[in-house]
């Protein structure tokens, strides 16, 4: 019996001591996806189709090359800040970064692999009724069903809601860069009331001094964000129309 307990306390000790060597960013990742990422191992996220993905390219980048060319970890160079706040700091875009081969292992490397995860769900079914298409992977169309319902019961906020959009695989304009609406977990709201940097300052140019611009109701916001979503509206160079199910960046 000693010798069992002293076994089980080595093992114990030696779990303790792999899991205390994991970066934090691979822990948010590996409790975000779990039907997904199995593992990490010599600096690689493992998959559980067996591929794995660089994680961490250990280059220093600009806010330029974050956006360009970023590793995984790239994904967390700027920390979401959760609840009500004020204008992002110059360059805080989190979320804003994505590594286009990590969305596409979770949901589809093409227009077609994609489109065969998407479910029609009907958007705020009392005060829109939309239908939208949005991913099953991760339950993402659970995620967004619950913010519906959650939204359909304020109708204050009906003028806000009215979608402009969910799935549609394309890269953002002027970039060579994926678009989240091309994994199916992104939602525009009506951009009758919403702000979009480019629109605002007529201009494409990422060092433009930027001052802010929103007229999304917070608790829209905290609605999204309780069920996994991020906002646009928390980007410097930012798109108050758009939430995207982003997980890690909540945890």
């Amino acid at each position: 019996m000693a010798r069992l307990c002293f076994k089980i306390l080595i093992f114990l000790a030696l779990l303790a001591k792999v899991e205390a060597s994991l970066p934090k960013e691979v822990e948010k990742l590996l409790s975000a996806y779990p039907a997904q990422i199995i593992g990490f191992e010599n600096n690689f996220l493992v998959f559980h189709d067996g591929s794995r993905l660089l994680f961490d390219d250990e280059k220093q980048k600009s806010a330029e090359e974050l956006l360009k060319n970023p590793d995984v970890q790239d994904m967390f160079a700027y920390s979401y800040p959760k609840g009500e706040t004020g204008a992002p700091a110059k360059f805080q875009d989190a979320g804003r970064i994505r590594n286009d081969d990590f969305f596409k292992k979770i949901y589809g490397k093409t227009t077609e692999e994609a489109q065969m995860n998407l479910v029609t769900i009907i958007w705020c079914p009392k005060l829109v009724g939309q239908k939208l298409q949005v991913s099953t992977i991760n339950d993402v169309n659970k995620h967004l069903m619950a913010v519906s319902a959650e939204l359909d019961e304020h109708p204050e906020w009906k003028d806000y809601l009215k979608s402009a959009g969910t799935f549609n695989w394309r890269v953002i304009s002027g970039t060579n860069r994926l678009s989240g609406h091309s994994f199916g977990i992104s939602i525009d709201l009506n951009t009758k009331y919403s702000n979009y940097w480019q629109w605002d300052c007529k201009c494409a140019s990422e060092n433009t001094e930027l001052p802010y611009k929103n007229r999304i109701p917070q608790g829209i916001v905290d609605i999204f964000e309780k069920h996994g979503f991020i906002w646009g509206g928390k980007w410097y160079h930012y798109d108050t129309m758009h939430f995207e199910f982003r997980p890690e960046l909540l945890l």
